[in-house]
């Protein structure tokens, strides 16, 4: 494909250039995407804290799923949104609310009213998340989009792993409700610098908002979610409760497919899938989303709860996934350029495979310092096959539908990372249940459900040394069942991008 074929396809927007501070704007960009990236990981190791204030263990997965649930479903809207009524008034507003969500979470009284301003959280991340990547996608030339994309992608990845890292040294130092307050002053300073260096013209066209779609593809999910954390924990595998949620949530989501094939503006445009190399990019970024936030709840949860670490010591581990991925992002540019999208993006998912492949072998008796290796390999593969496919998805289709590309291909990232903590969250929650179930006679009064597993580790020395055992026994096989699981997700990624075309080229509507 020849970049410049496709430069002059006729942007209305206007975004040249020239029109404006390209520094100032990105400056705007790196800041939103720092921060909802931060706080899709941020409560990682800071969870122990909020639990022991706020009570609910084993709904913490939810902190993590409402604000990605959330952010999932509405990326597609705002993807779409943006190339009828532009990106400017659609990112503010975006921003806006996810201040205003980090607010009220900071005042949370409960779990459960943590859990629903984190979902409030997700609806403004919807907007910043796709149209950070498409406000860039407009203002640099498709020769400069691969050094951007790969430092978006780059600021993307640290932040999300440097999450757990300034989480835990809030909670151990600050407090866990400054997790949240930290984003007030820095969103705000963001939202200004895009609203006054950010200029575009736009053609105002008149278009249906697709509620409709939008409500049926939170339902589904919300469903689906549901039904994978509570089996094997809350409800039985075969429990009414859980036969009949999943088979609910599937009808619901059977339904939003039937209308969105019918509705002329759907929040999900299914001529994106029709292209081989479209859907591959998407489909691989969702492995990328499910690994990158199963790295970041699980990661923290063996070094704190198995090998005893603090959560500096916890989080700083995880942070070394944040050198591999900005130094593999940045280095993408140069390999995608003679070899192309998809085969550098194979190279990346060989590295999370070996990466995950060396977590799920570590032994009980290994040191923590075993992980440090694998993890920062991870994270390189991680940068490999993420910016690779979102700049080439972008890079053959016009400005009209760069917005829907960039939502759809966003989509695929938070729709992983939604159901990896539905996914790993039910793996990790029914695997730890069943081995507490277990324990031996001897211990069987004293063996706490997975809800309490929490608050006794809180505690530290005043744990009987047998029972200590038996928890971080069942922590360990829980959290390397969540590995193994990353290599099959692995294997699935390439299997996904040998289906990919190797040259990307132009696609039609």
């Amino acid at each position: 494909m020849d970049p410049k074929r496709y430069e002059k396809q006729g942007d209305p927007s206007g975004t040249r250039p020239a029109q404006m501070n390209r520094a100032l704007v990105m400056v705007g960009m790196m800041l939103l995407t720092a921060l909802i990236a931060m706080d899709q990981t941020i409560v990682a190791t800071a969870l122990p804290t909020i639990v022991s204030s706020l009570g609910g263990f084993t709904q913490f997965p939810w902190v993590f799923s409402a604000y990605l649930l959330t952010m999932a479903v509405t990326i597609p809207l705002y993807g779409k949104l943006a190339d009828h009524f532009g990106r400017k008034r659609l990112i503010v507003f975006g921003g806006g609310l996810f201040v205003a969500g980090s607010v009220l979470a900071g005042v949370s009284w409960n779990m459960t009213s943590l859990i629903v301003f984190r979902a409030l959280q997700g609806l403004g991340a919807g907007a910043v998340r796709p149209l950070t990547v498409t406000i860039i996608g407009d203002i640099y030339t498709t020769e400069e989009r691969g050094r951007i994309q790969g430092l978006i992608g780059a600021v993307w990845g640290v932040s999300a792993v440097a999450g757990p890292l300034i989480g835990g040294l809030f909670s151990e130092f600050i407090g866990w409700r400054w997790i949240f307050f930290v984003n007030i002053p820095t969103g705000i300073m963001a939202v200004l610098v895009v609203w006054r260096f950010f200029h575009e013209r736009i053609e105002r066209r008149d278009t249906a908002v697709d509620l409709l779609g939008a409500g049926l593809l939170a339902l589904g999910i919300g469903a689906i979610v549901l039904t994978l954390l509570q089996a094997g924990s809350g409800w039985a595998w075969r429990s009414p409760a859980t036969i009949s949620t999943g088979l609910a949530g599937l009808a619901v989501l059977a339904c939003f497919v039937a209308w969105e094939r019918r509705v002329a503006n759907p929040i999900l445009p299914f001529w994106v899938f029709k292209s081989r190399q479209l859907s591959g990019a998407v489909l691989a970024t969702l492995v990328v989303g499910l690994i990158t936030l199963a790295m970041a709840a699980y990661v923290p949860t063996l070094a704190q709860g198995v090998y005893g670490a603090s959560p500096v010591v916890a989080g700083g581990l995880l942070g070394l996934m944040s050198i591999g991925w900005p130094l593999a992002s940045a280095f993408s540019a140069r390999i995608y350029g003679p070899i192309g999208f998809r085969d550098t993006a194979l190279i990346g998912v060989l590295l999370i495979l070996a990466g995950a492949g060396i977590c799920a072998g570590i032994p009980r008796g290994g040191s923590l310092g075993l992980l440090a290796g694998p993890v920062f390999v991870l994270g390189m593969g991680l940068g490999l096959v993420s910016t690779p496919l979102i700049v080439g998805a972008q890079s053959v289709v016009d400005w009209g539908r760069r917005g829907a590309v960039t939502g759809a291909v966003t989509f695929g990232q938070m729709f992983g990372s939604t159901m990896s903590t539905a996914i790993f969250g039910g793996l990790f929650n029914s695997s730890l249940a069943r081995w507490l179930s277990q324990a031996p006679p001897s211990l069987q009064a004293l063996a706490p459900t997975p809800d309490r597993v929490a608050n006794l580790l809180e505690r530290g020395g005043g744990i009987p040394v047998p029972l200590l055992d038996l928890i971080r026994s069942g922590l360990y096989g829980a959290v390397h069942q969540v590995f193994a699981g990353l290599v099959v997700a692995g294997l699935a990624a390439g299997v996904v991008l040998i289906a990919t075309p190797r040259k990307f080229e132009f696609v039609q509507s």
